[in-house]
């Protein structure tokens, strides 16, 4: 169970599953009619506020509600030949009490079992067309969502129309998910951020199912027996419970004959939908029952003292359900407080060197809701010297009013952030979903963002005043008596899931039970205009006008593999730090320029290169181009800012050298690689505290030049314009010298098996890292690499590695295998996580399948199989802007032609039997292997 929160310093909302907005959040925000009659907020819209396009709206949908209850809603978008087909359930675990907490969560699990007719793991079907698929459990749903290509819309509806009504839950399938689910909850129990998290949780809610935990506790799920989860099934799982939402490239009128033609039959006629499903927990004794609203506060922080690797801080404020008149205004107050380099709890806490990393996130639910604040001190610093600036921050907003600025910049960021962050057709559907079920209308999001423009500097106090006293605070104070894996992103909010893909089925069997769908037309991409300024600067240029926005993608050849041994950890810090000032604004005023637009660039570093991602609406993208000519020419690097940046980066190495899955790694990669090679270049505390601000400088100026970096902008502009966009904002920018280059020096095979085995003491679960060096980008067995990889660990559900260690033997919990092959030889890699008493029988599977594979090879119906899944999810994954343009650089920065993209699926298609069993003979070798566990 994984709930994402917002980056400690930007990100908005609380994430589910794949990109899913929770509550208030992002695309998700809504409220009830109150505001829809002007009560509780401002009648106008807030000067200096302009108006912003929309995107996720009721514009374009369609509501059919079918005979026996089920809600539709379809939208045609026909950017992109694909199609989201997303159910919504309305129970979650807030239909949940102490004693079946959980049970939303294991049927999740179930539903991927198979059914009568289809007695295949559904994984593995989706898997099969090539689809982007998941599920999560939440508060108020559950919810199934796959992308697909426009020809398989059809046979992702029959398999939810069939998993809908005919999910076979017997006792053998159930306790063979209990034991997955239970690894799942023992995985989040690792992580300190979550064992508190629930504590608070617990603690602010009791007696309601808000303050449980959404994934369940070990006692409950043990308990749940076949008939207990196949009741509870087939009361909920029924048509007047779901809302199916169907978004992307297809004829309305054609879809819905579809829909009735598999939905239709089933459930009972003359069922009216179900708005709200009922709580299985009467109201407790306070008479408070669901809500989180009105119960006290505790004055005394919980304290926990328990092995971690860092101390944290968890405070919760209790808010009113997704429909109150003050969301709009409380989601403002969040932007106010953290939104940017600009705002309050970034300069009381960051710019203080108090934090290390945290963020905020007000949650509203269908019957509560509640202000979660999540920090980590900085190093040196205390959870309670956190909490102390945290308070007198919070005091200060309700003491004294929030400037006129401060809201239109956040009201700005707020609309425009819907419309970028809402770009895909996935994004929109899941948008309509959640609004649909939490909110109860699916056109609310639009009202949200209405109300959001009307909100005032009086609005914003009085929410302050009304929700963030400190005597309704539940806050607790994580103490760390030892050091154990680092805290992630979990929480207590929604699951994310990796499905155990059952008993092994033939690739021939599980075609067998797909759906009939037409084959798919020719998919041909549409290249750039691609060009070159003077100064050697690359710019990738792709007009598309389906959404009022311009995604933008940079690579600059400035990665860690120009860090050395002395050195590691500077490409990173540089890569922080562009934003942190310039030599014509300083840290605030490039905030404000980003920011004041609702615009967005966000570098970081990877390996060979800096990678800079950035968004904005079209009408400002002269803005974003200013704001990304300034970093990449005239950052200086503040002092300050480095010193806070570089402290904030001894925290993060800390928590990298407790966490399993970094230390197998770091350590695998310097088994591999010789002294010298930069693939086994790591950060250190030592290597970043010697690091200076005239470090930075001189990496900055020698390796952040035109000629070494792309830019590409996929969007709704006007490409004339552009160019002389361009022109005028890097025509100027100019390198001496040649540009830097770096030895990668050749690297032997490892001698025999080597194995390494770093002890982490403390931990529950261990990683394994097996592999060696392998082919770059360019080897003529690339693609048989890509379909020998799918087979072998490219999914867990379908492939080898999944069904022997998992299905059969049940070893791992996770389990995959990729050649990193770019621009220079990277390595093979198969990566486990396993019990520690399964470690070693794990491992010898995997190099039994291994030599297996290279001794006998594939069979053509497996080879097949991943040549169809590849093309197909090749669509899928080229279905956004944001995804095209990142494409176009990669490309582009690998020195590649673009028109391999235009190829890409028929290169794929020619890859024979033959070609994939020559190219397991020489690149699978299992004598001659590193293996590292990290663990205790």
């Amino acid at each position: 169970m994984t709930l994402m929160r917002r980056a400690p310093l930007n990100r908005r909302a609380v994430m589910l599953g794949l990109s899913l907005l929770l509550g208030s959040g992002g695309g998700s925000a809504a409220f009830g009619a109150a505001v829809q009659a002007g009560q509780g907020q401002a009648g106008t819209v807030q000067a200096g506020v302009a108006p912003l396009p929309v995107l996720v709206t009721s514009a374009g949908v369609r509501q059919t509600v079918l005979g026996n209850g089920l809600t539709v809603l379809t939208k045609e978008v026909h950017g992109a030949p694909v199609v989201s087909v997303q159910v919504f359930y309305r129970i979650g675990s807030r239909n949940e009490a102490p004693g079946v907490n959980g049970i939303a969560h294991q049927l999740e699990h179930m539903l991927f079992k198979g059914t009568a007719s289809r007695p295949v793991q559904f994984g593995r079907l989706l898997g099969a067309l090539g689809a982007d698929f998941n599920a999560f459990t939440a508060y108020d749903q559950t919810a199934y969502h796959e992308t697909v290509e426009r020809e398989k819309a059809g046979a992702a509806l029959a398999l939810e129309a069939d998993r809908m009504v005919n999910a076979v839950i017997d006792p053998e399938r159930l306790a063979g998910e209990r034991r997955v689910v239970l690894s799942e909850i023992e995985g989040d129990e690792n992580d300190p951020q979550y064992r508190l998290s629930r504590a608070v949780q617990a603690a602010a809610f009791p007696g309601s199912p808000y303050g449980l935990t959404v994934g369940g506790t070990r006692r409950d799920i043990e308990g749940f027996t076949a008939d207990r989860v196949r009741a509870y099934y087939r009361k909920y799982y029924a048509p007047e419970y779901a809302t199916l939402v169907i978004v992307g490239d297809f004829q309305t009128d054609a879809m819905l004959a579809q829909v009735r033609q598999l939905f239709g039959t089933l459930g009972r006629p003359g069922t009216k939908p179900v708005t709200v499903s009922a709580p299985l927990a009467a109201p407790d004794a306070g008479g408070k029952g669901e809500g989180t609203l009105g119960r006290g506060g505790h004055a005394t922080p919980i304290t926990l003292r328990e092995p971690g690797a860092t101390p944290l801080l968890s405070a919760v404020y209790p808010l009113p359900d997704v429909n109150s008149p003050d969301v709009p205004a409380l989601r403002v107050l969040d932007y106010v407080l953290l939104s940017g380099r600009t705002s309050r709890l970034y300069r009381a806490l960051f710019e203080s060197g108090l934090a290390a990393d945290g963020g905020t996130s007000p949650n509203t639910f269908l019957r509560g809701g509640w202000y979660d604040f999540n920090f980590t001190p900085a190093p040196g610093k205390t959870v309670q010297d956190v909490d102390r600036a945290l308070l007198a921050a919070l005091r200060d907003v309700r003491e004294r009013p929030v400037s006129a600025a401060e809201v239109r910049e956040a009201i700005t960021q707020i609309r425009a952030g819907e419309v970028l962050g809402s770009v895909s057709v996935d994004a929109q559907a899941t948008s309509l979903g959640m609004d649909a079920t939490t909110a109860g209308d699916y056109r609310y999001t639009d009202r949200f963002l209405a109300a959001v423009a009307r909100v005032t500097p009086a609005d914003v106090q009085r929410v302050a005043r009304t929700y963030l006293q400190d005597a309704s605070r539940t806050a607790g104070f994580f103490e760390p008596t030892a050091a154990q894996e680092a805290q992630g992103s979990a929480a207590t909010g929604a699951t994310q899931e990796s499905f155990n893909a059952g008993p092994p089925v033939d690739p021939a069997e599980v075609a067998r039970y797909l759906p009939p769908s037409p084959p798919a037309g020719s998919r041909a991409v549409t290249l750039p205009d691609t060009y070159r300024l003077p100064n050697g600067l690359t710019v990738l240029l792709l007009r598309d006008t389906g959404t009022p926005t311009v995604s933008l993608s940079a690579d600059v050849r400035a990665g860690r593999e120009y860090d050395t041994d002395a050195t590691a950890g500077l490409a990173d810090l540089v890569a922080g730090n562009l934003l942190s000032g310039t030599a014509t604004r300083d840290e605030a005023t490039l905030a404000h320029l980003l920011d004041g637009v609702g615009a967005q660039l966000s570098p970081s570093a990877s390996r060979f290169g800096v990678q800079i991602g950035g968004a904005s609406l079209s009408a400002d993208l002269g803005t974003l181009l200013e704001g990304l000519s300034d970093i990449l020419q005239h950052a200086t690097f503040p002092a300050e800012q480095f010193r806070l940046s570089r402290a904030r980066a001894v925290q993060g190495v800390r928590q990298a050298d407790d966490d399993p899955g970094s230390v197998a790694q770091r350590t695998f990669r310097k088994t591999v690689y010789p002294a010298g090679n930069p693939w086994q270049v790591f950060s250190t505390q030592p290597t970043l505290s010697a690091l200076t601000q005239p470090d930075l400088t001189a990496f900055y100026r020698a390796h952040y030049r035109p000629d070494t970096t792309v830019v590409t902008l996929v969007g709704n502009f006007d490409p004339a314009q552009v160019r002389t966009l361009i022109r005028q904002k890097f025509g100027s920018w100019n390198a001496t010298g040649t540009a830097p280059t770096v030895t990668y020096p050749t690297v032997p095979a490892p001698q025999g098996v080597v194995r390494a085995h770093p002890t982490l003491n403390g931990k529950t679960q261990a990683v394994t890292y097996l592999g060696y060096q392998s082919i770059d980008r360019r080897d003529p067995r690339y693609y048989a690499s890509l379909v020998l990889n799918q087979v072998l660990g490219g999914d867990t559900l379908s492939s080898r590695l999944g069904t022997e260690l998992r299905d059969k033997q049940g070893l791992t919990y996770g389990v995959s295998s990729g050649f990193s092959a770019g621009r220079v030889p990277g390595p093979f890699v198969v990566t486990l996580q396993t019990n520690p008493a399964d470690t070693d029988r794990a491992v010898q599977a995997a190099l039994n399948l291994i030599r297996s594979v290279a001794r006998d090879g594939l069979t053509e119906t497996e080879v097949a199989t991943a040549r169809n899944t590849l093309s197909s999810s090749f669509t899928v994954g080229l279905s956004s802007p944001a995804a095209l343009a990142g494409t176009f650089t990669g490309f582009a920065a690998l020195g590649l032609p673009l028109d391999e993209l235009q190829a890409y699926r028929q290169r794929v298609a020619a890859v024979t039997l033959q070609d994939v069993n020559a190219a397991a003979r020489t690149l699978l070798d299992p004598d001659h292997i590193v293996i590292v566990t990290a663990g205790p």
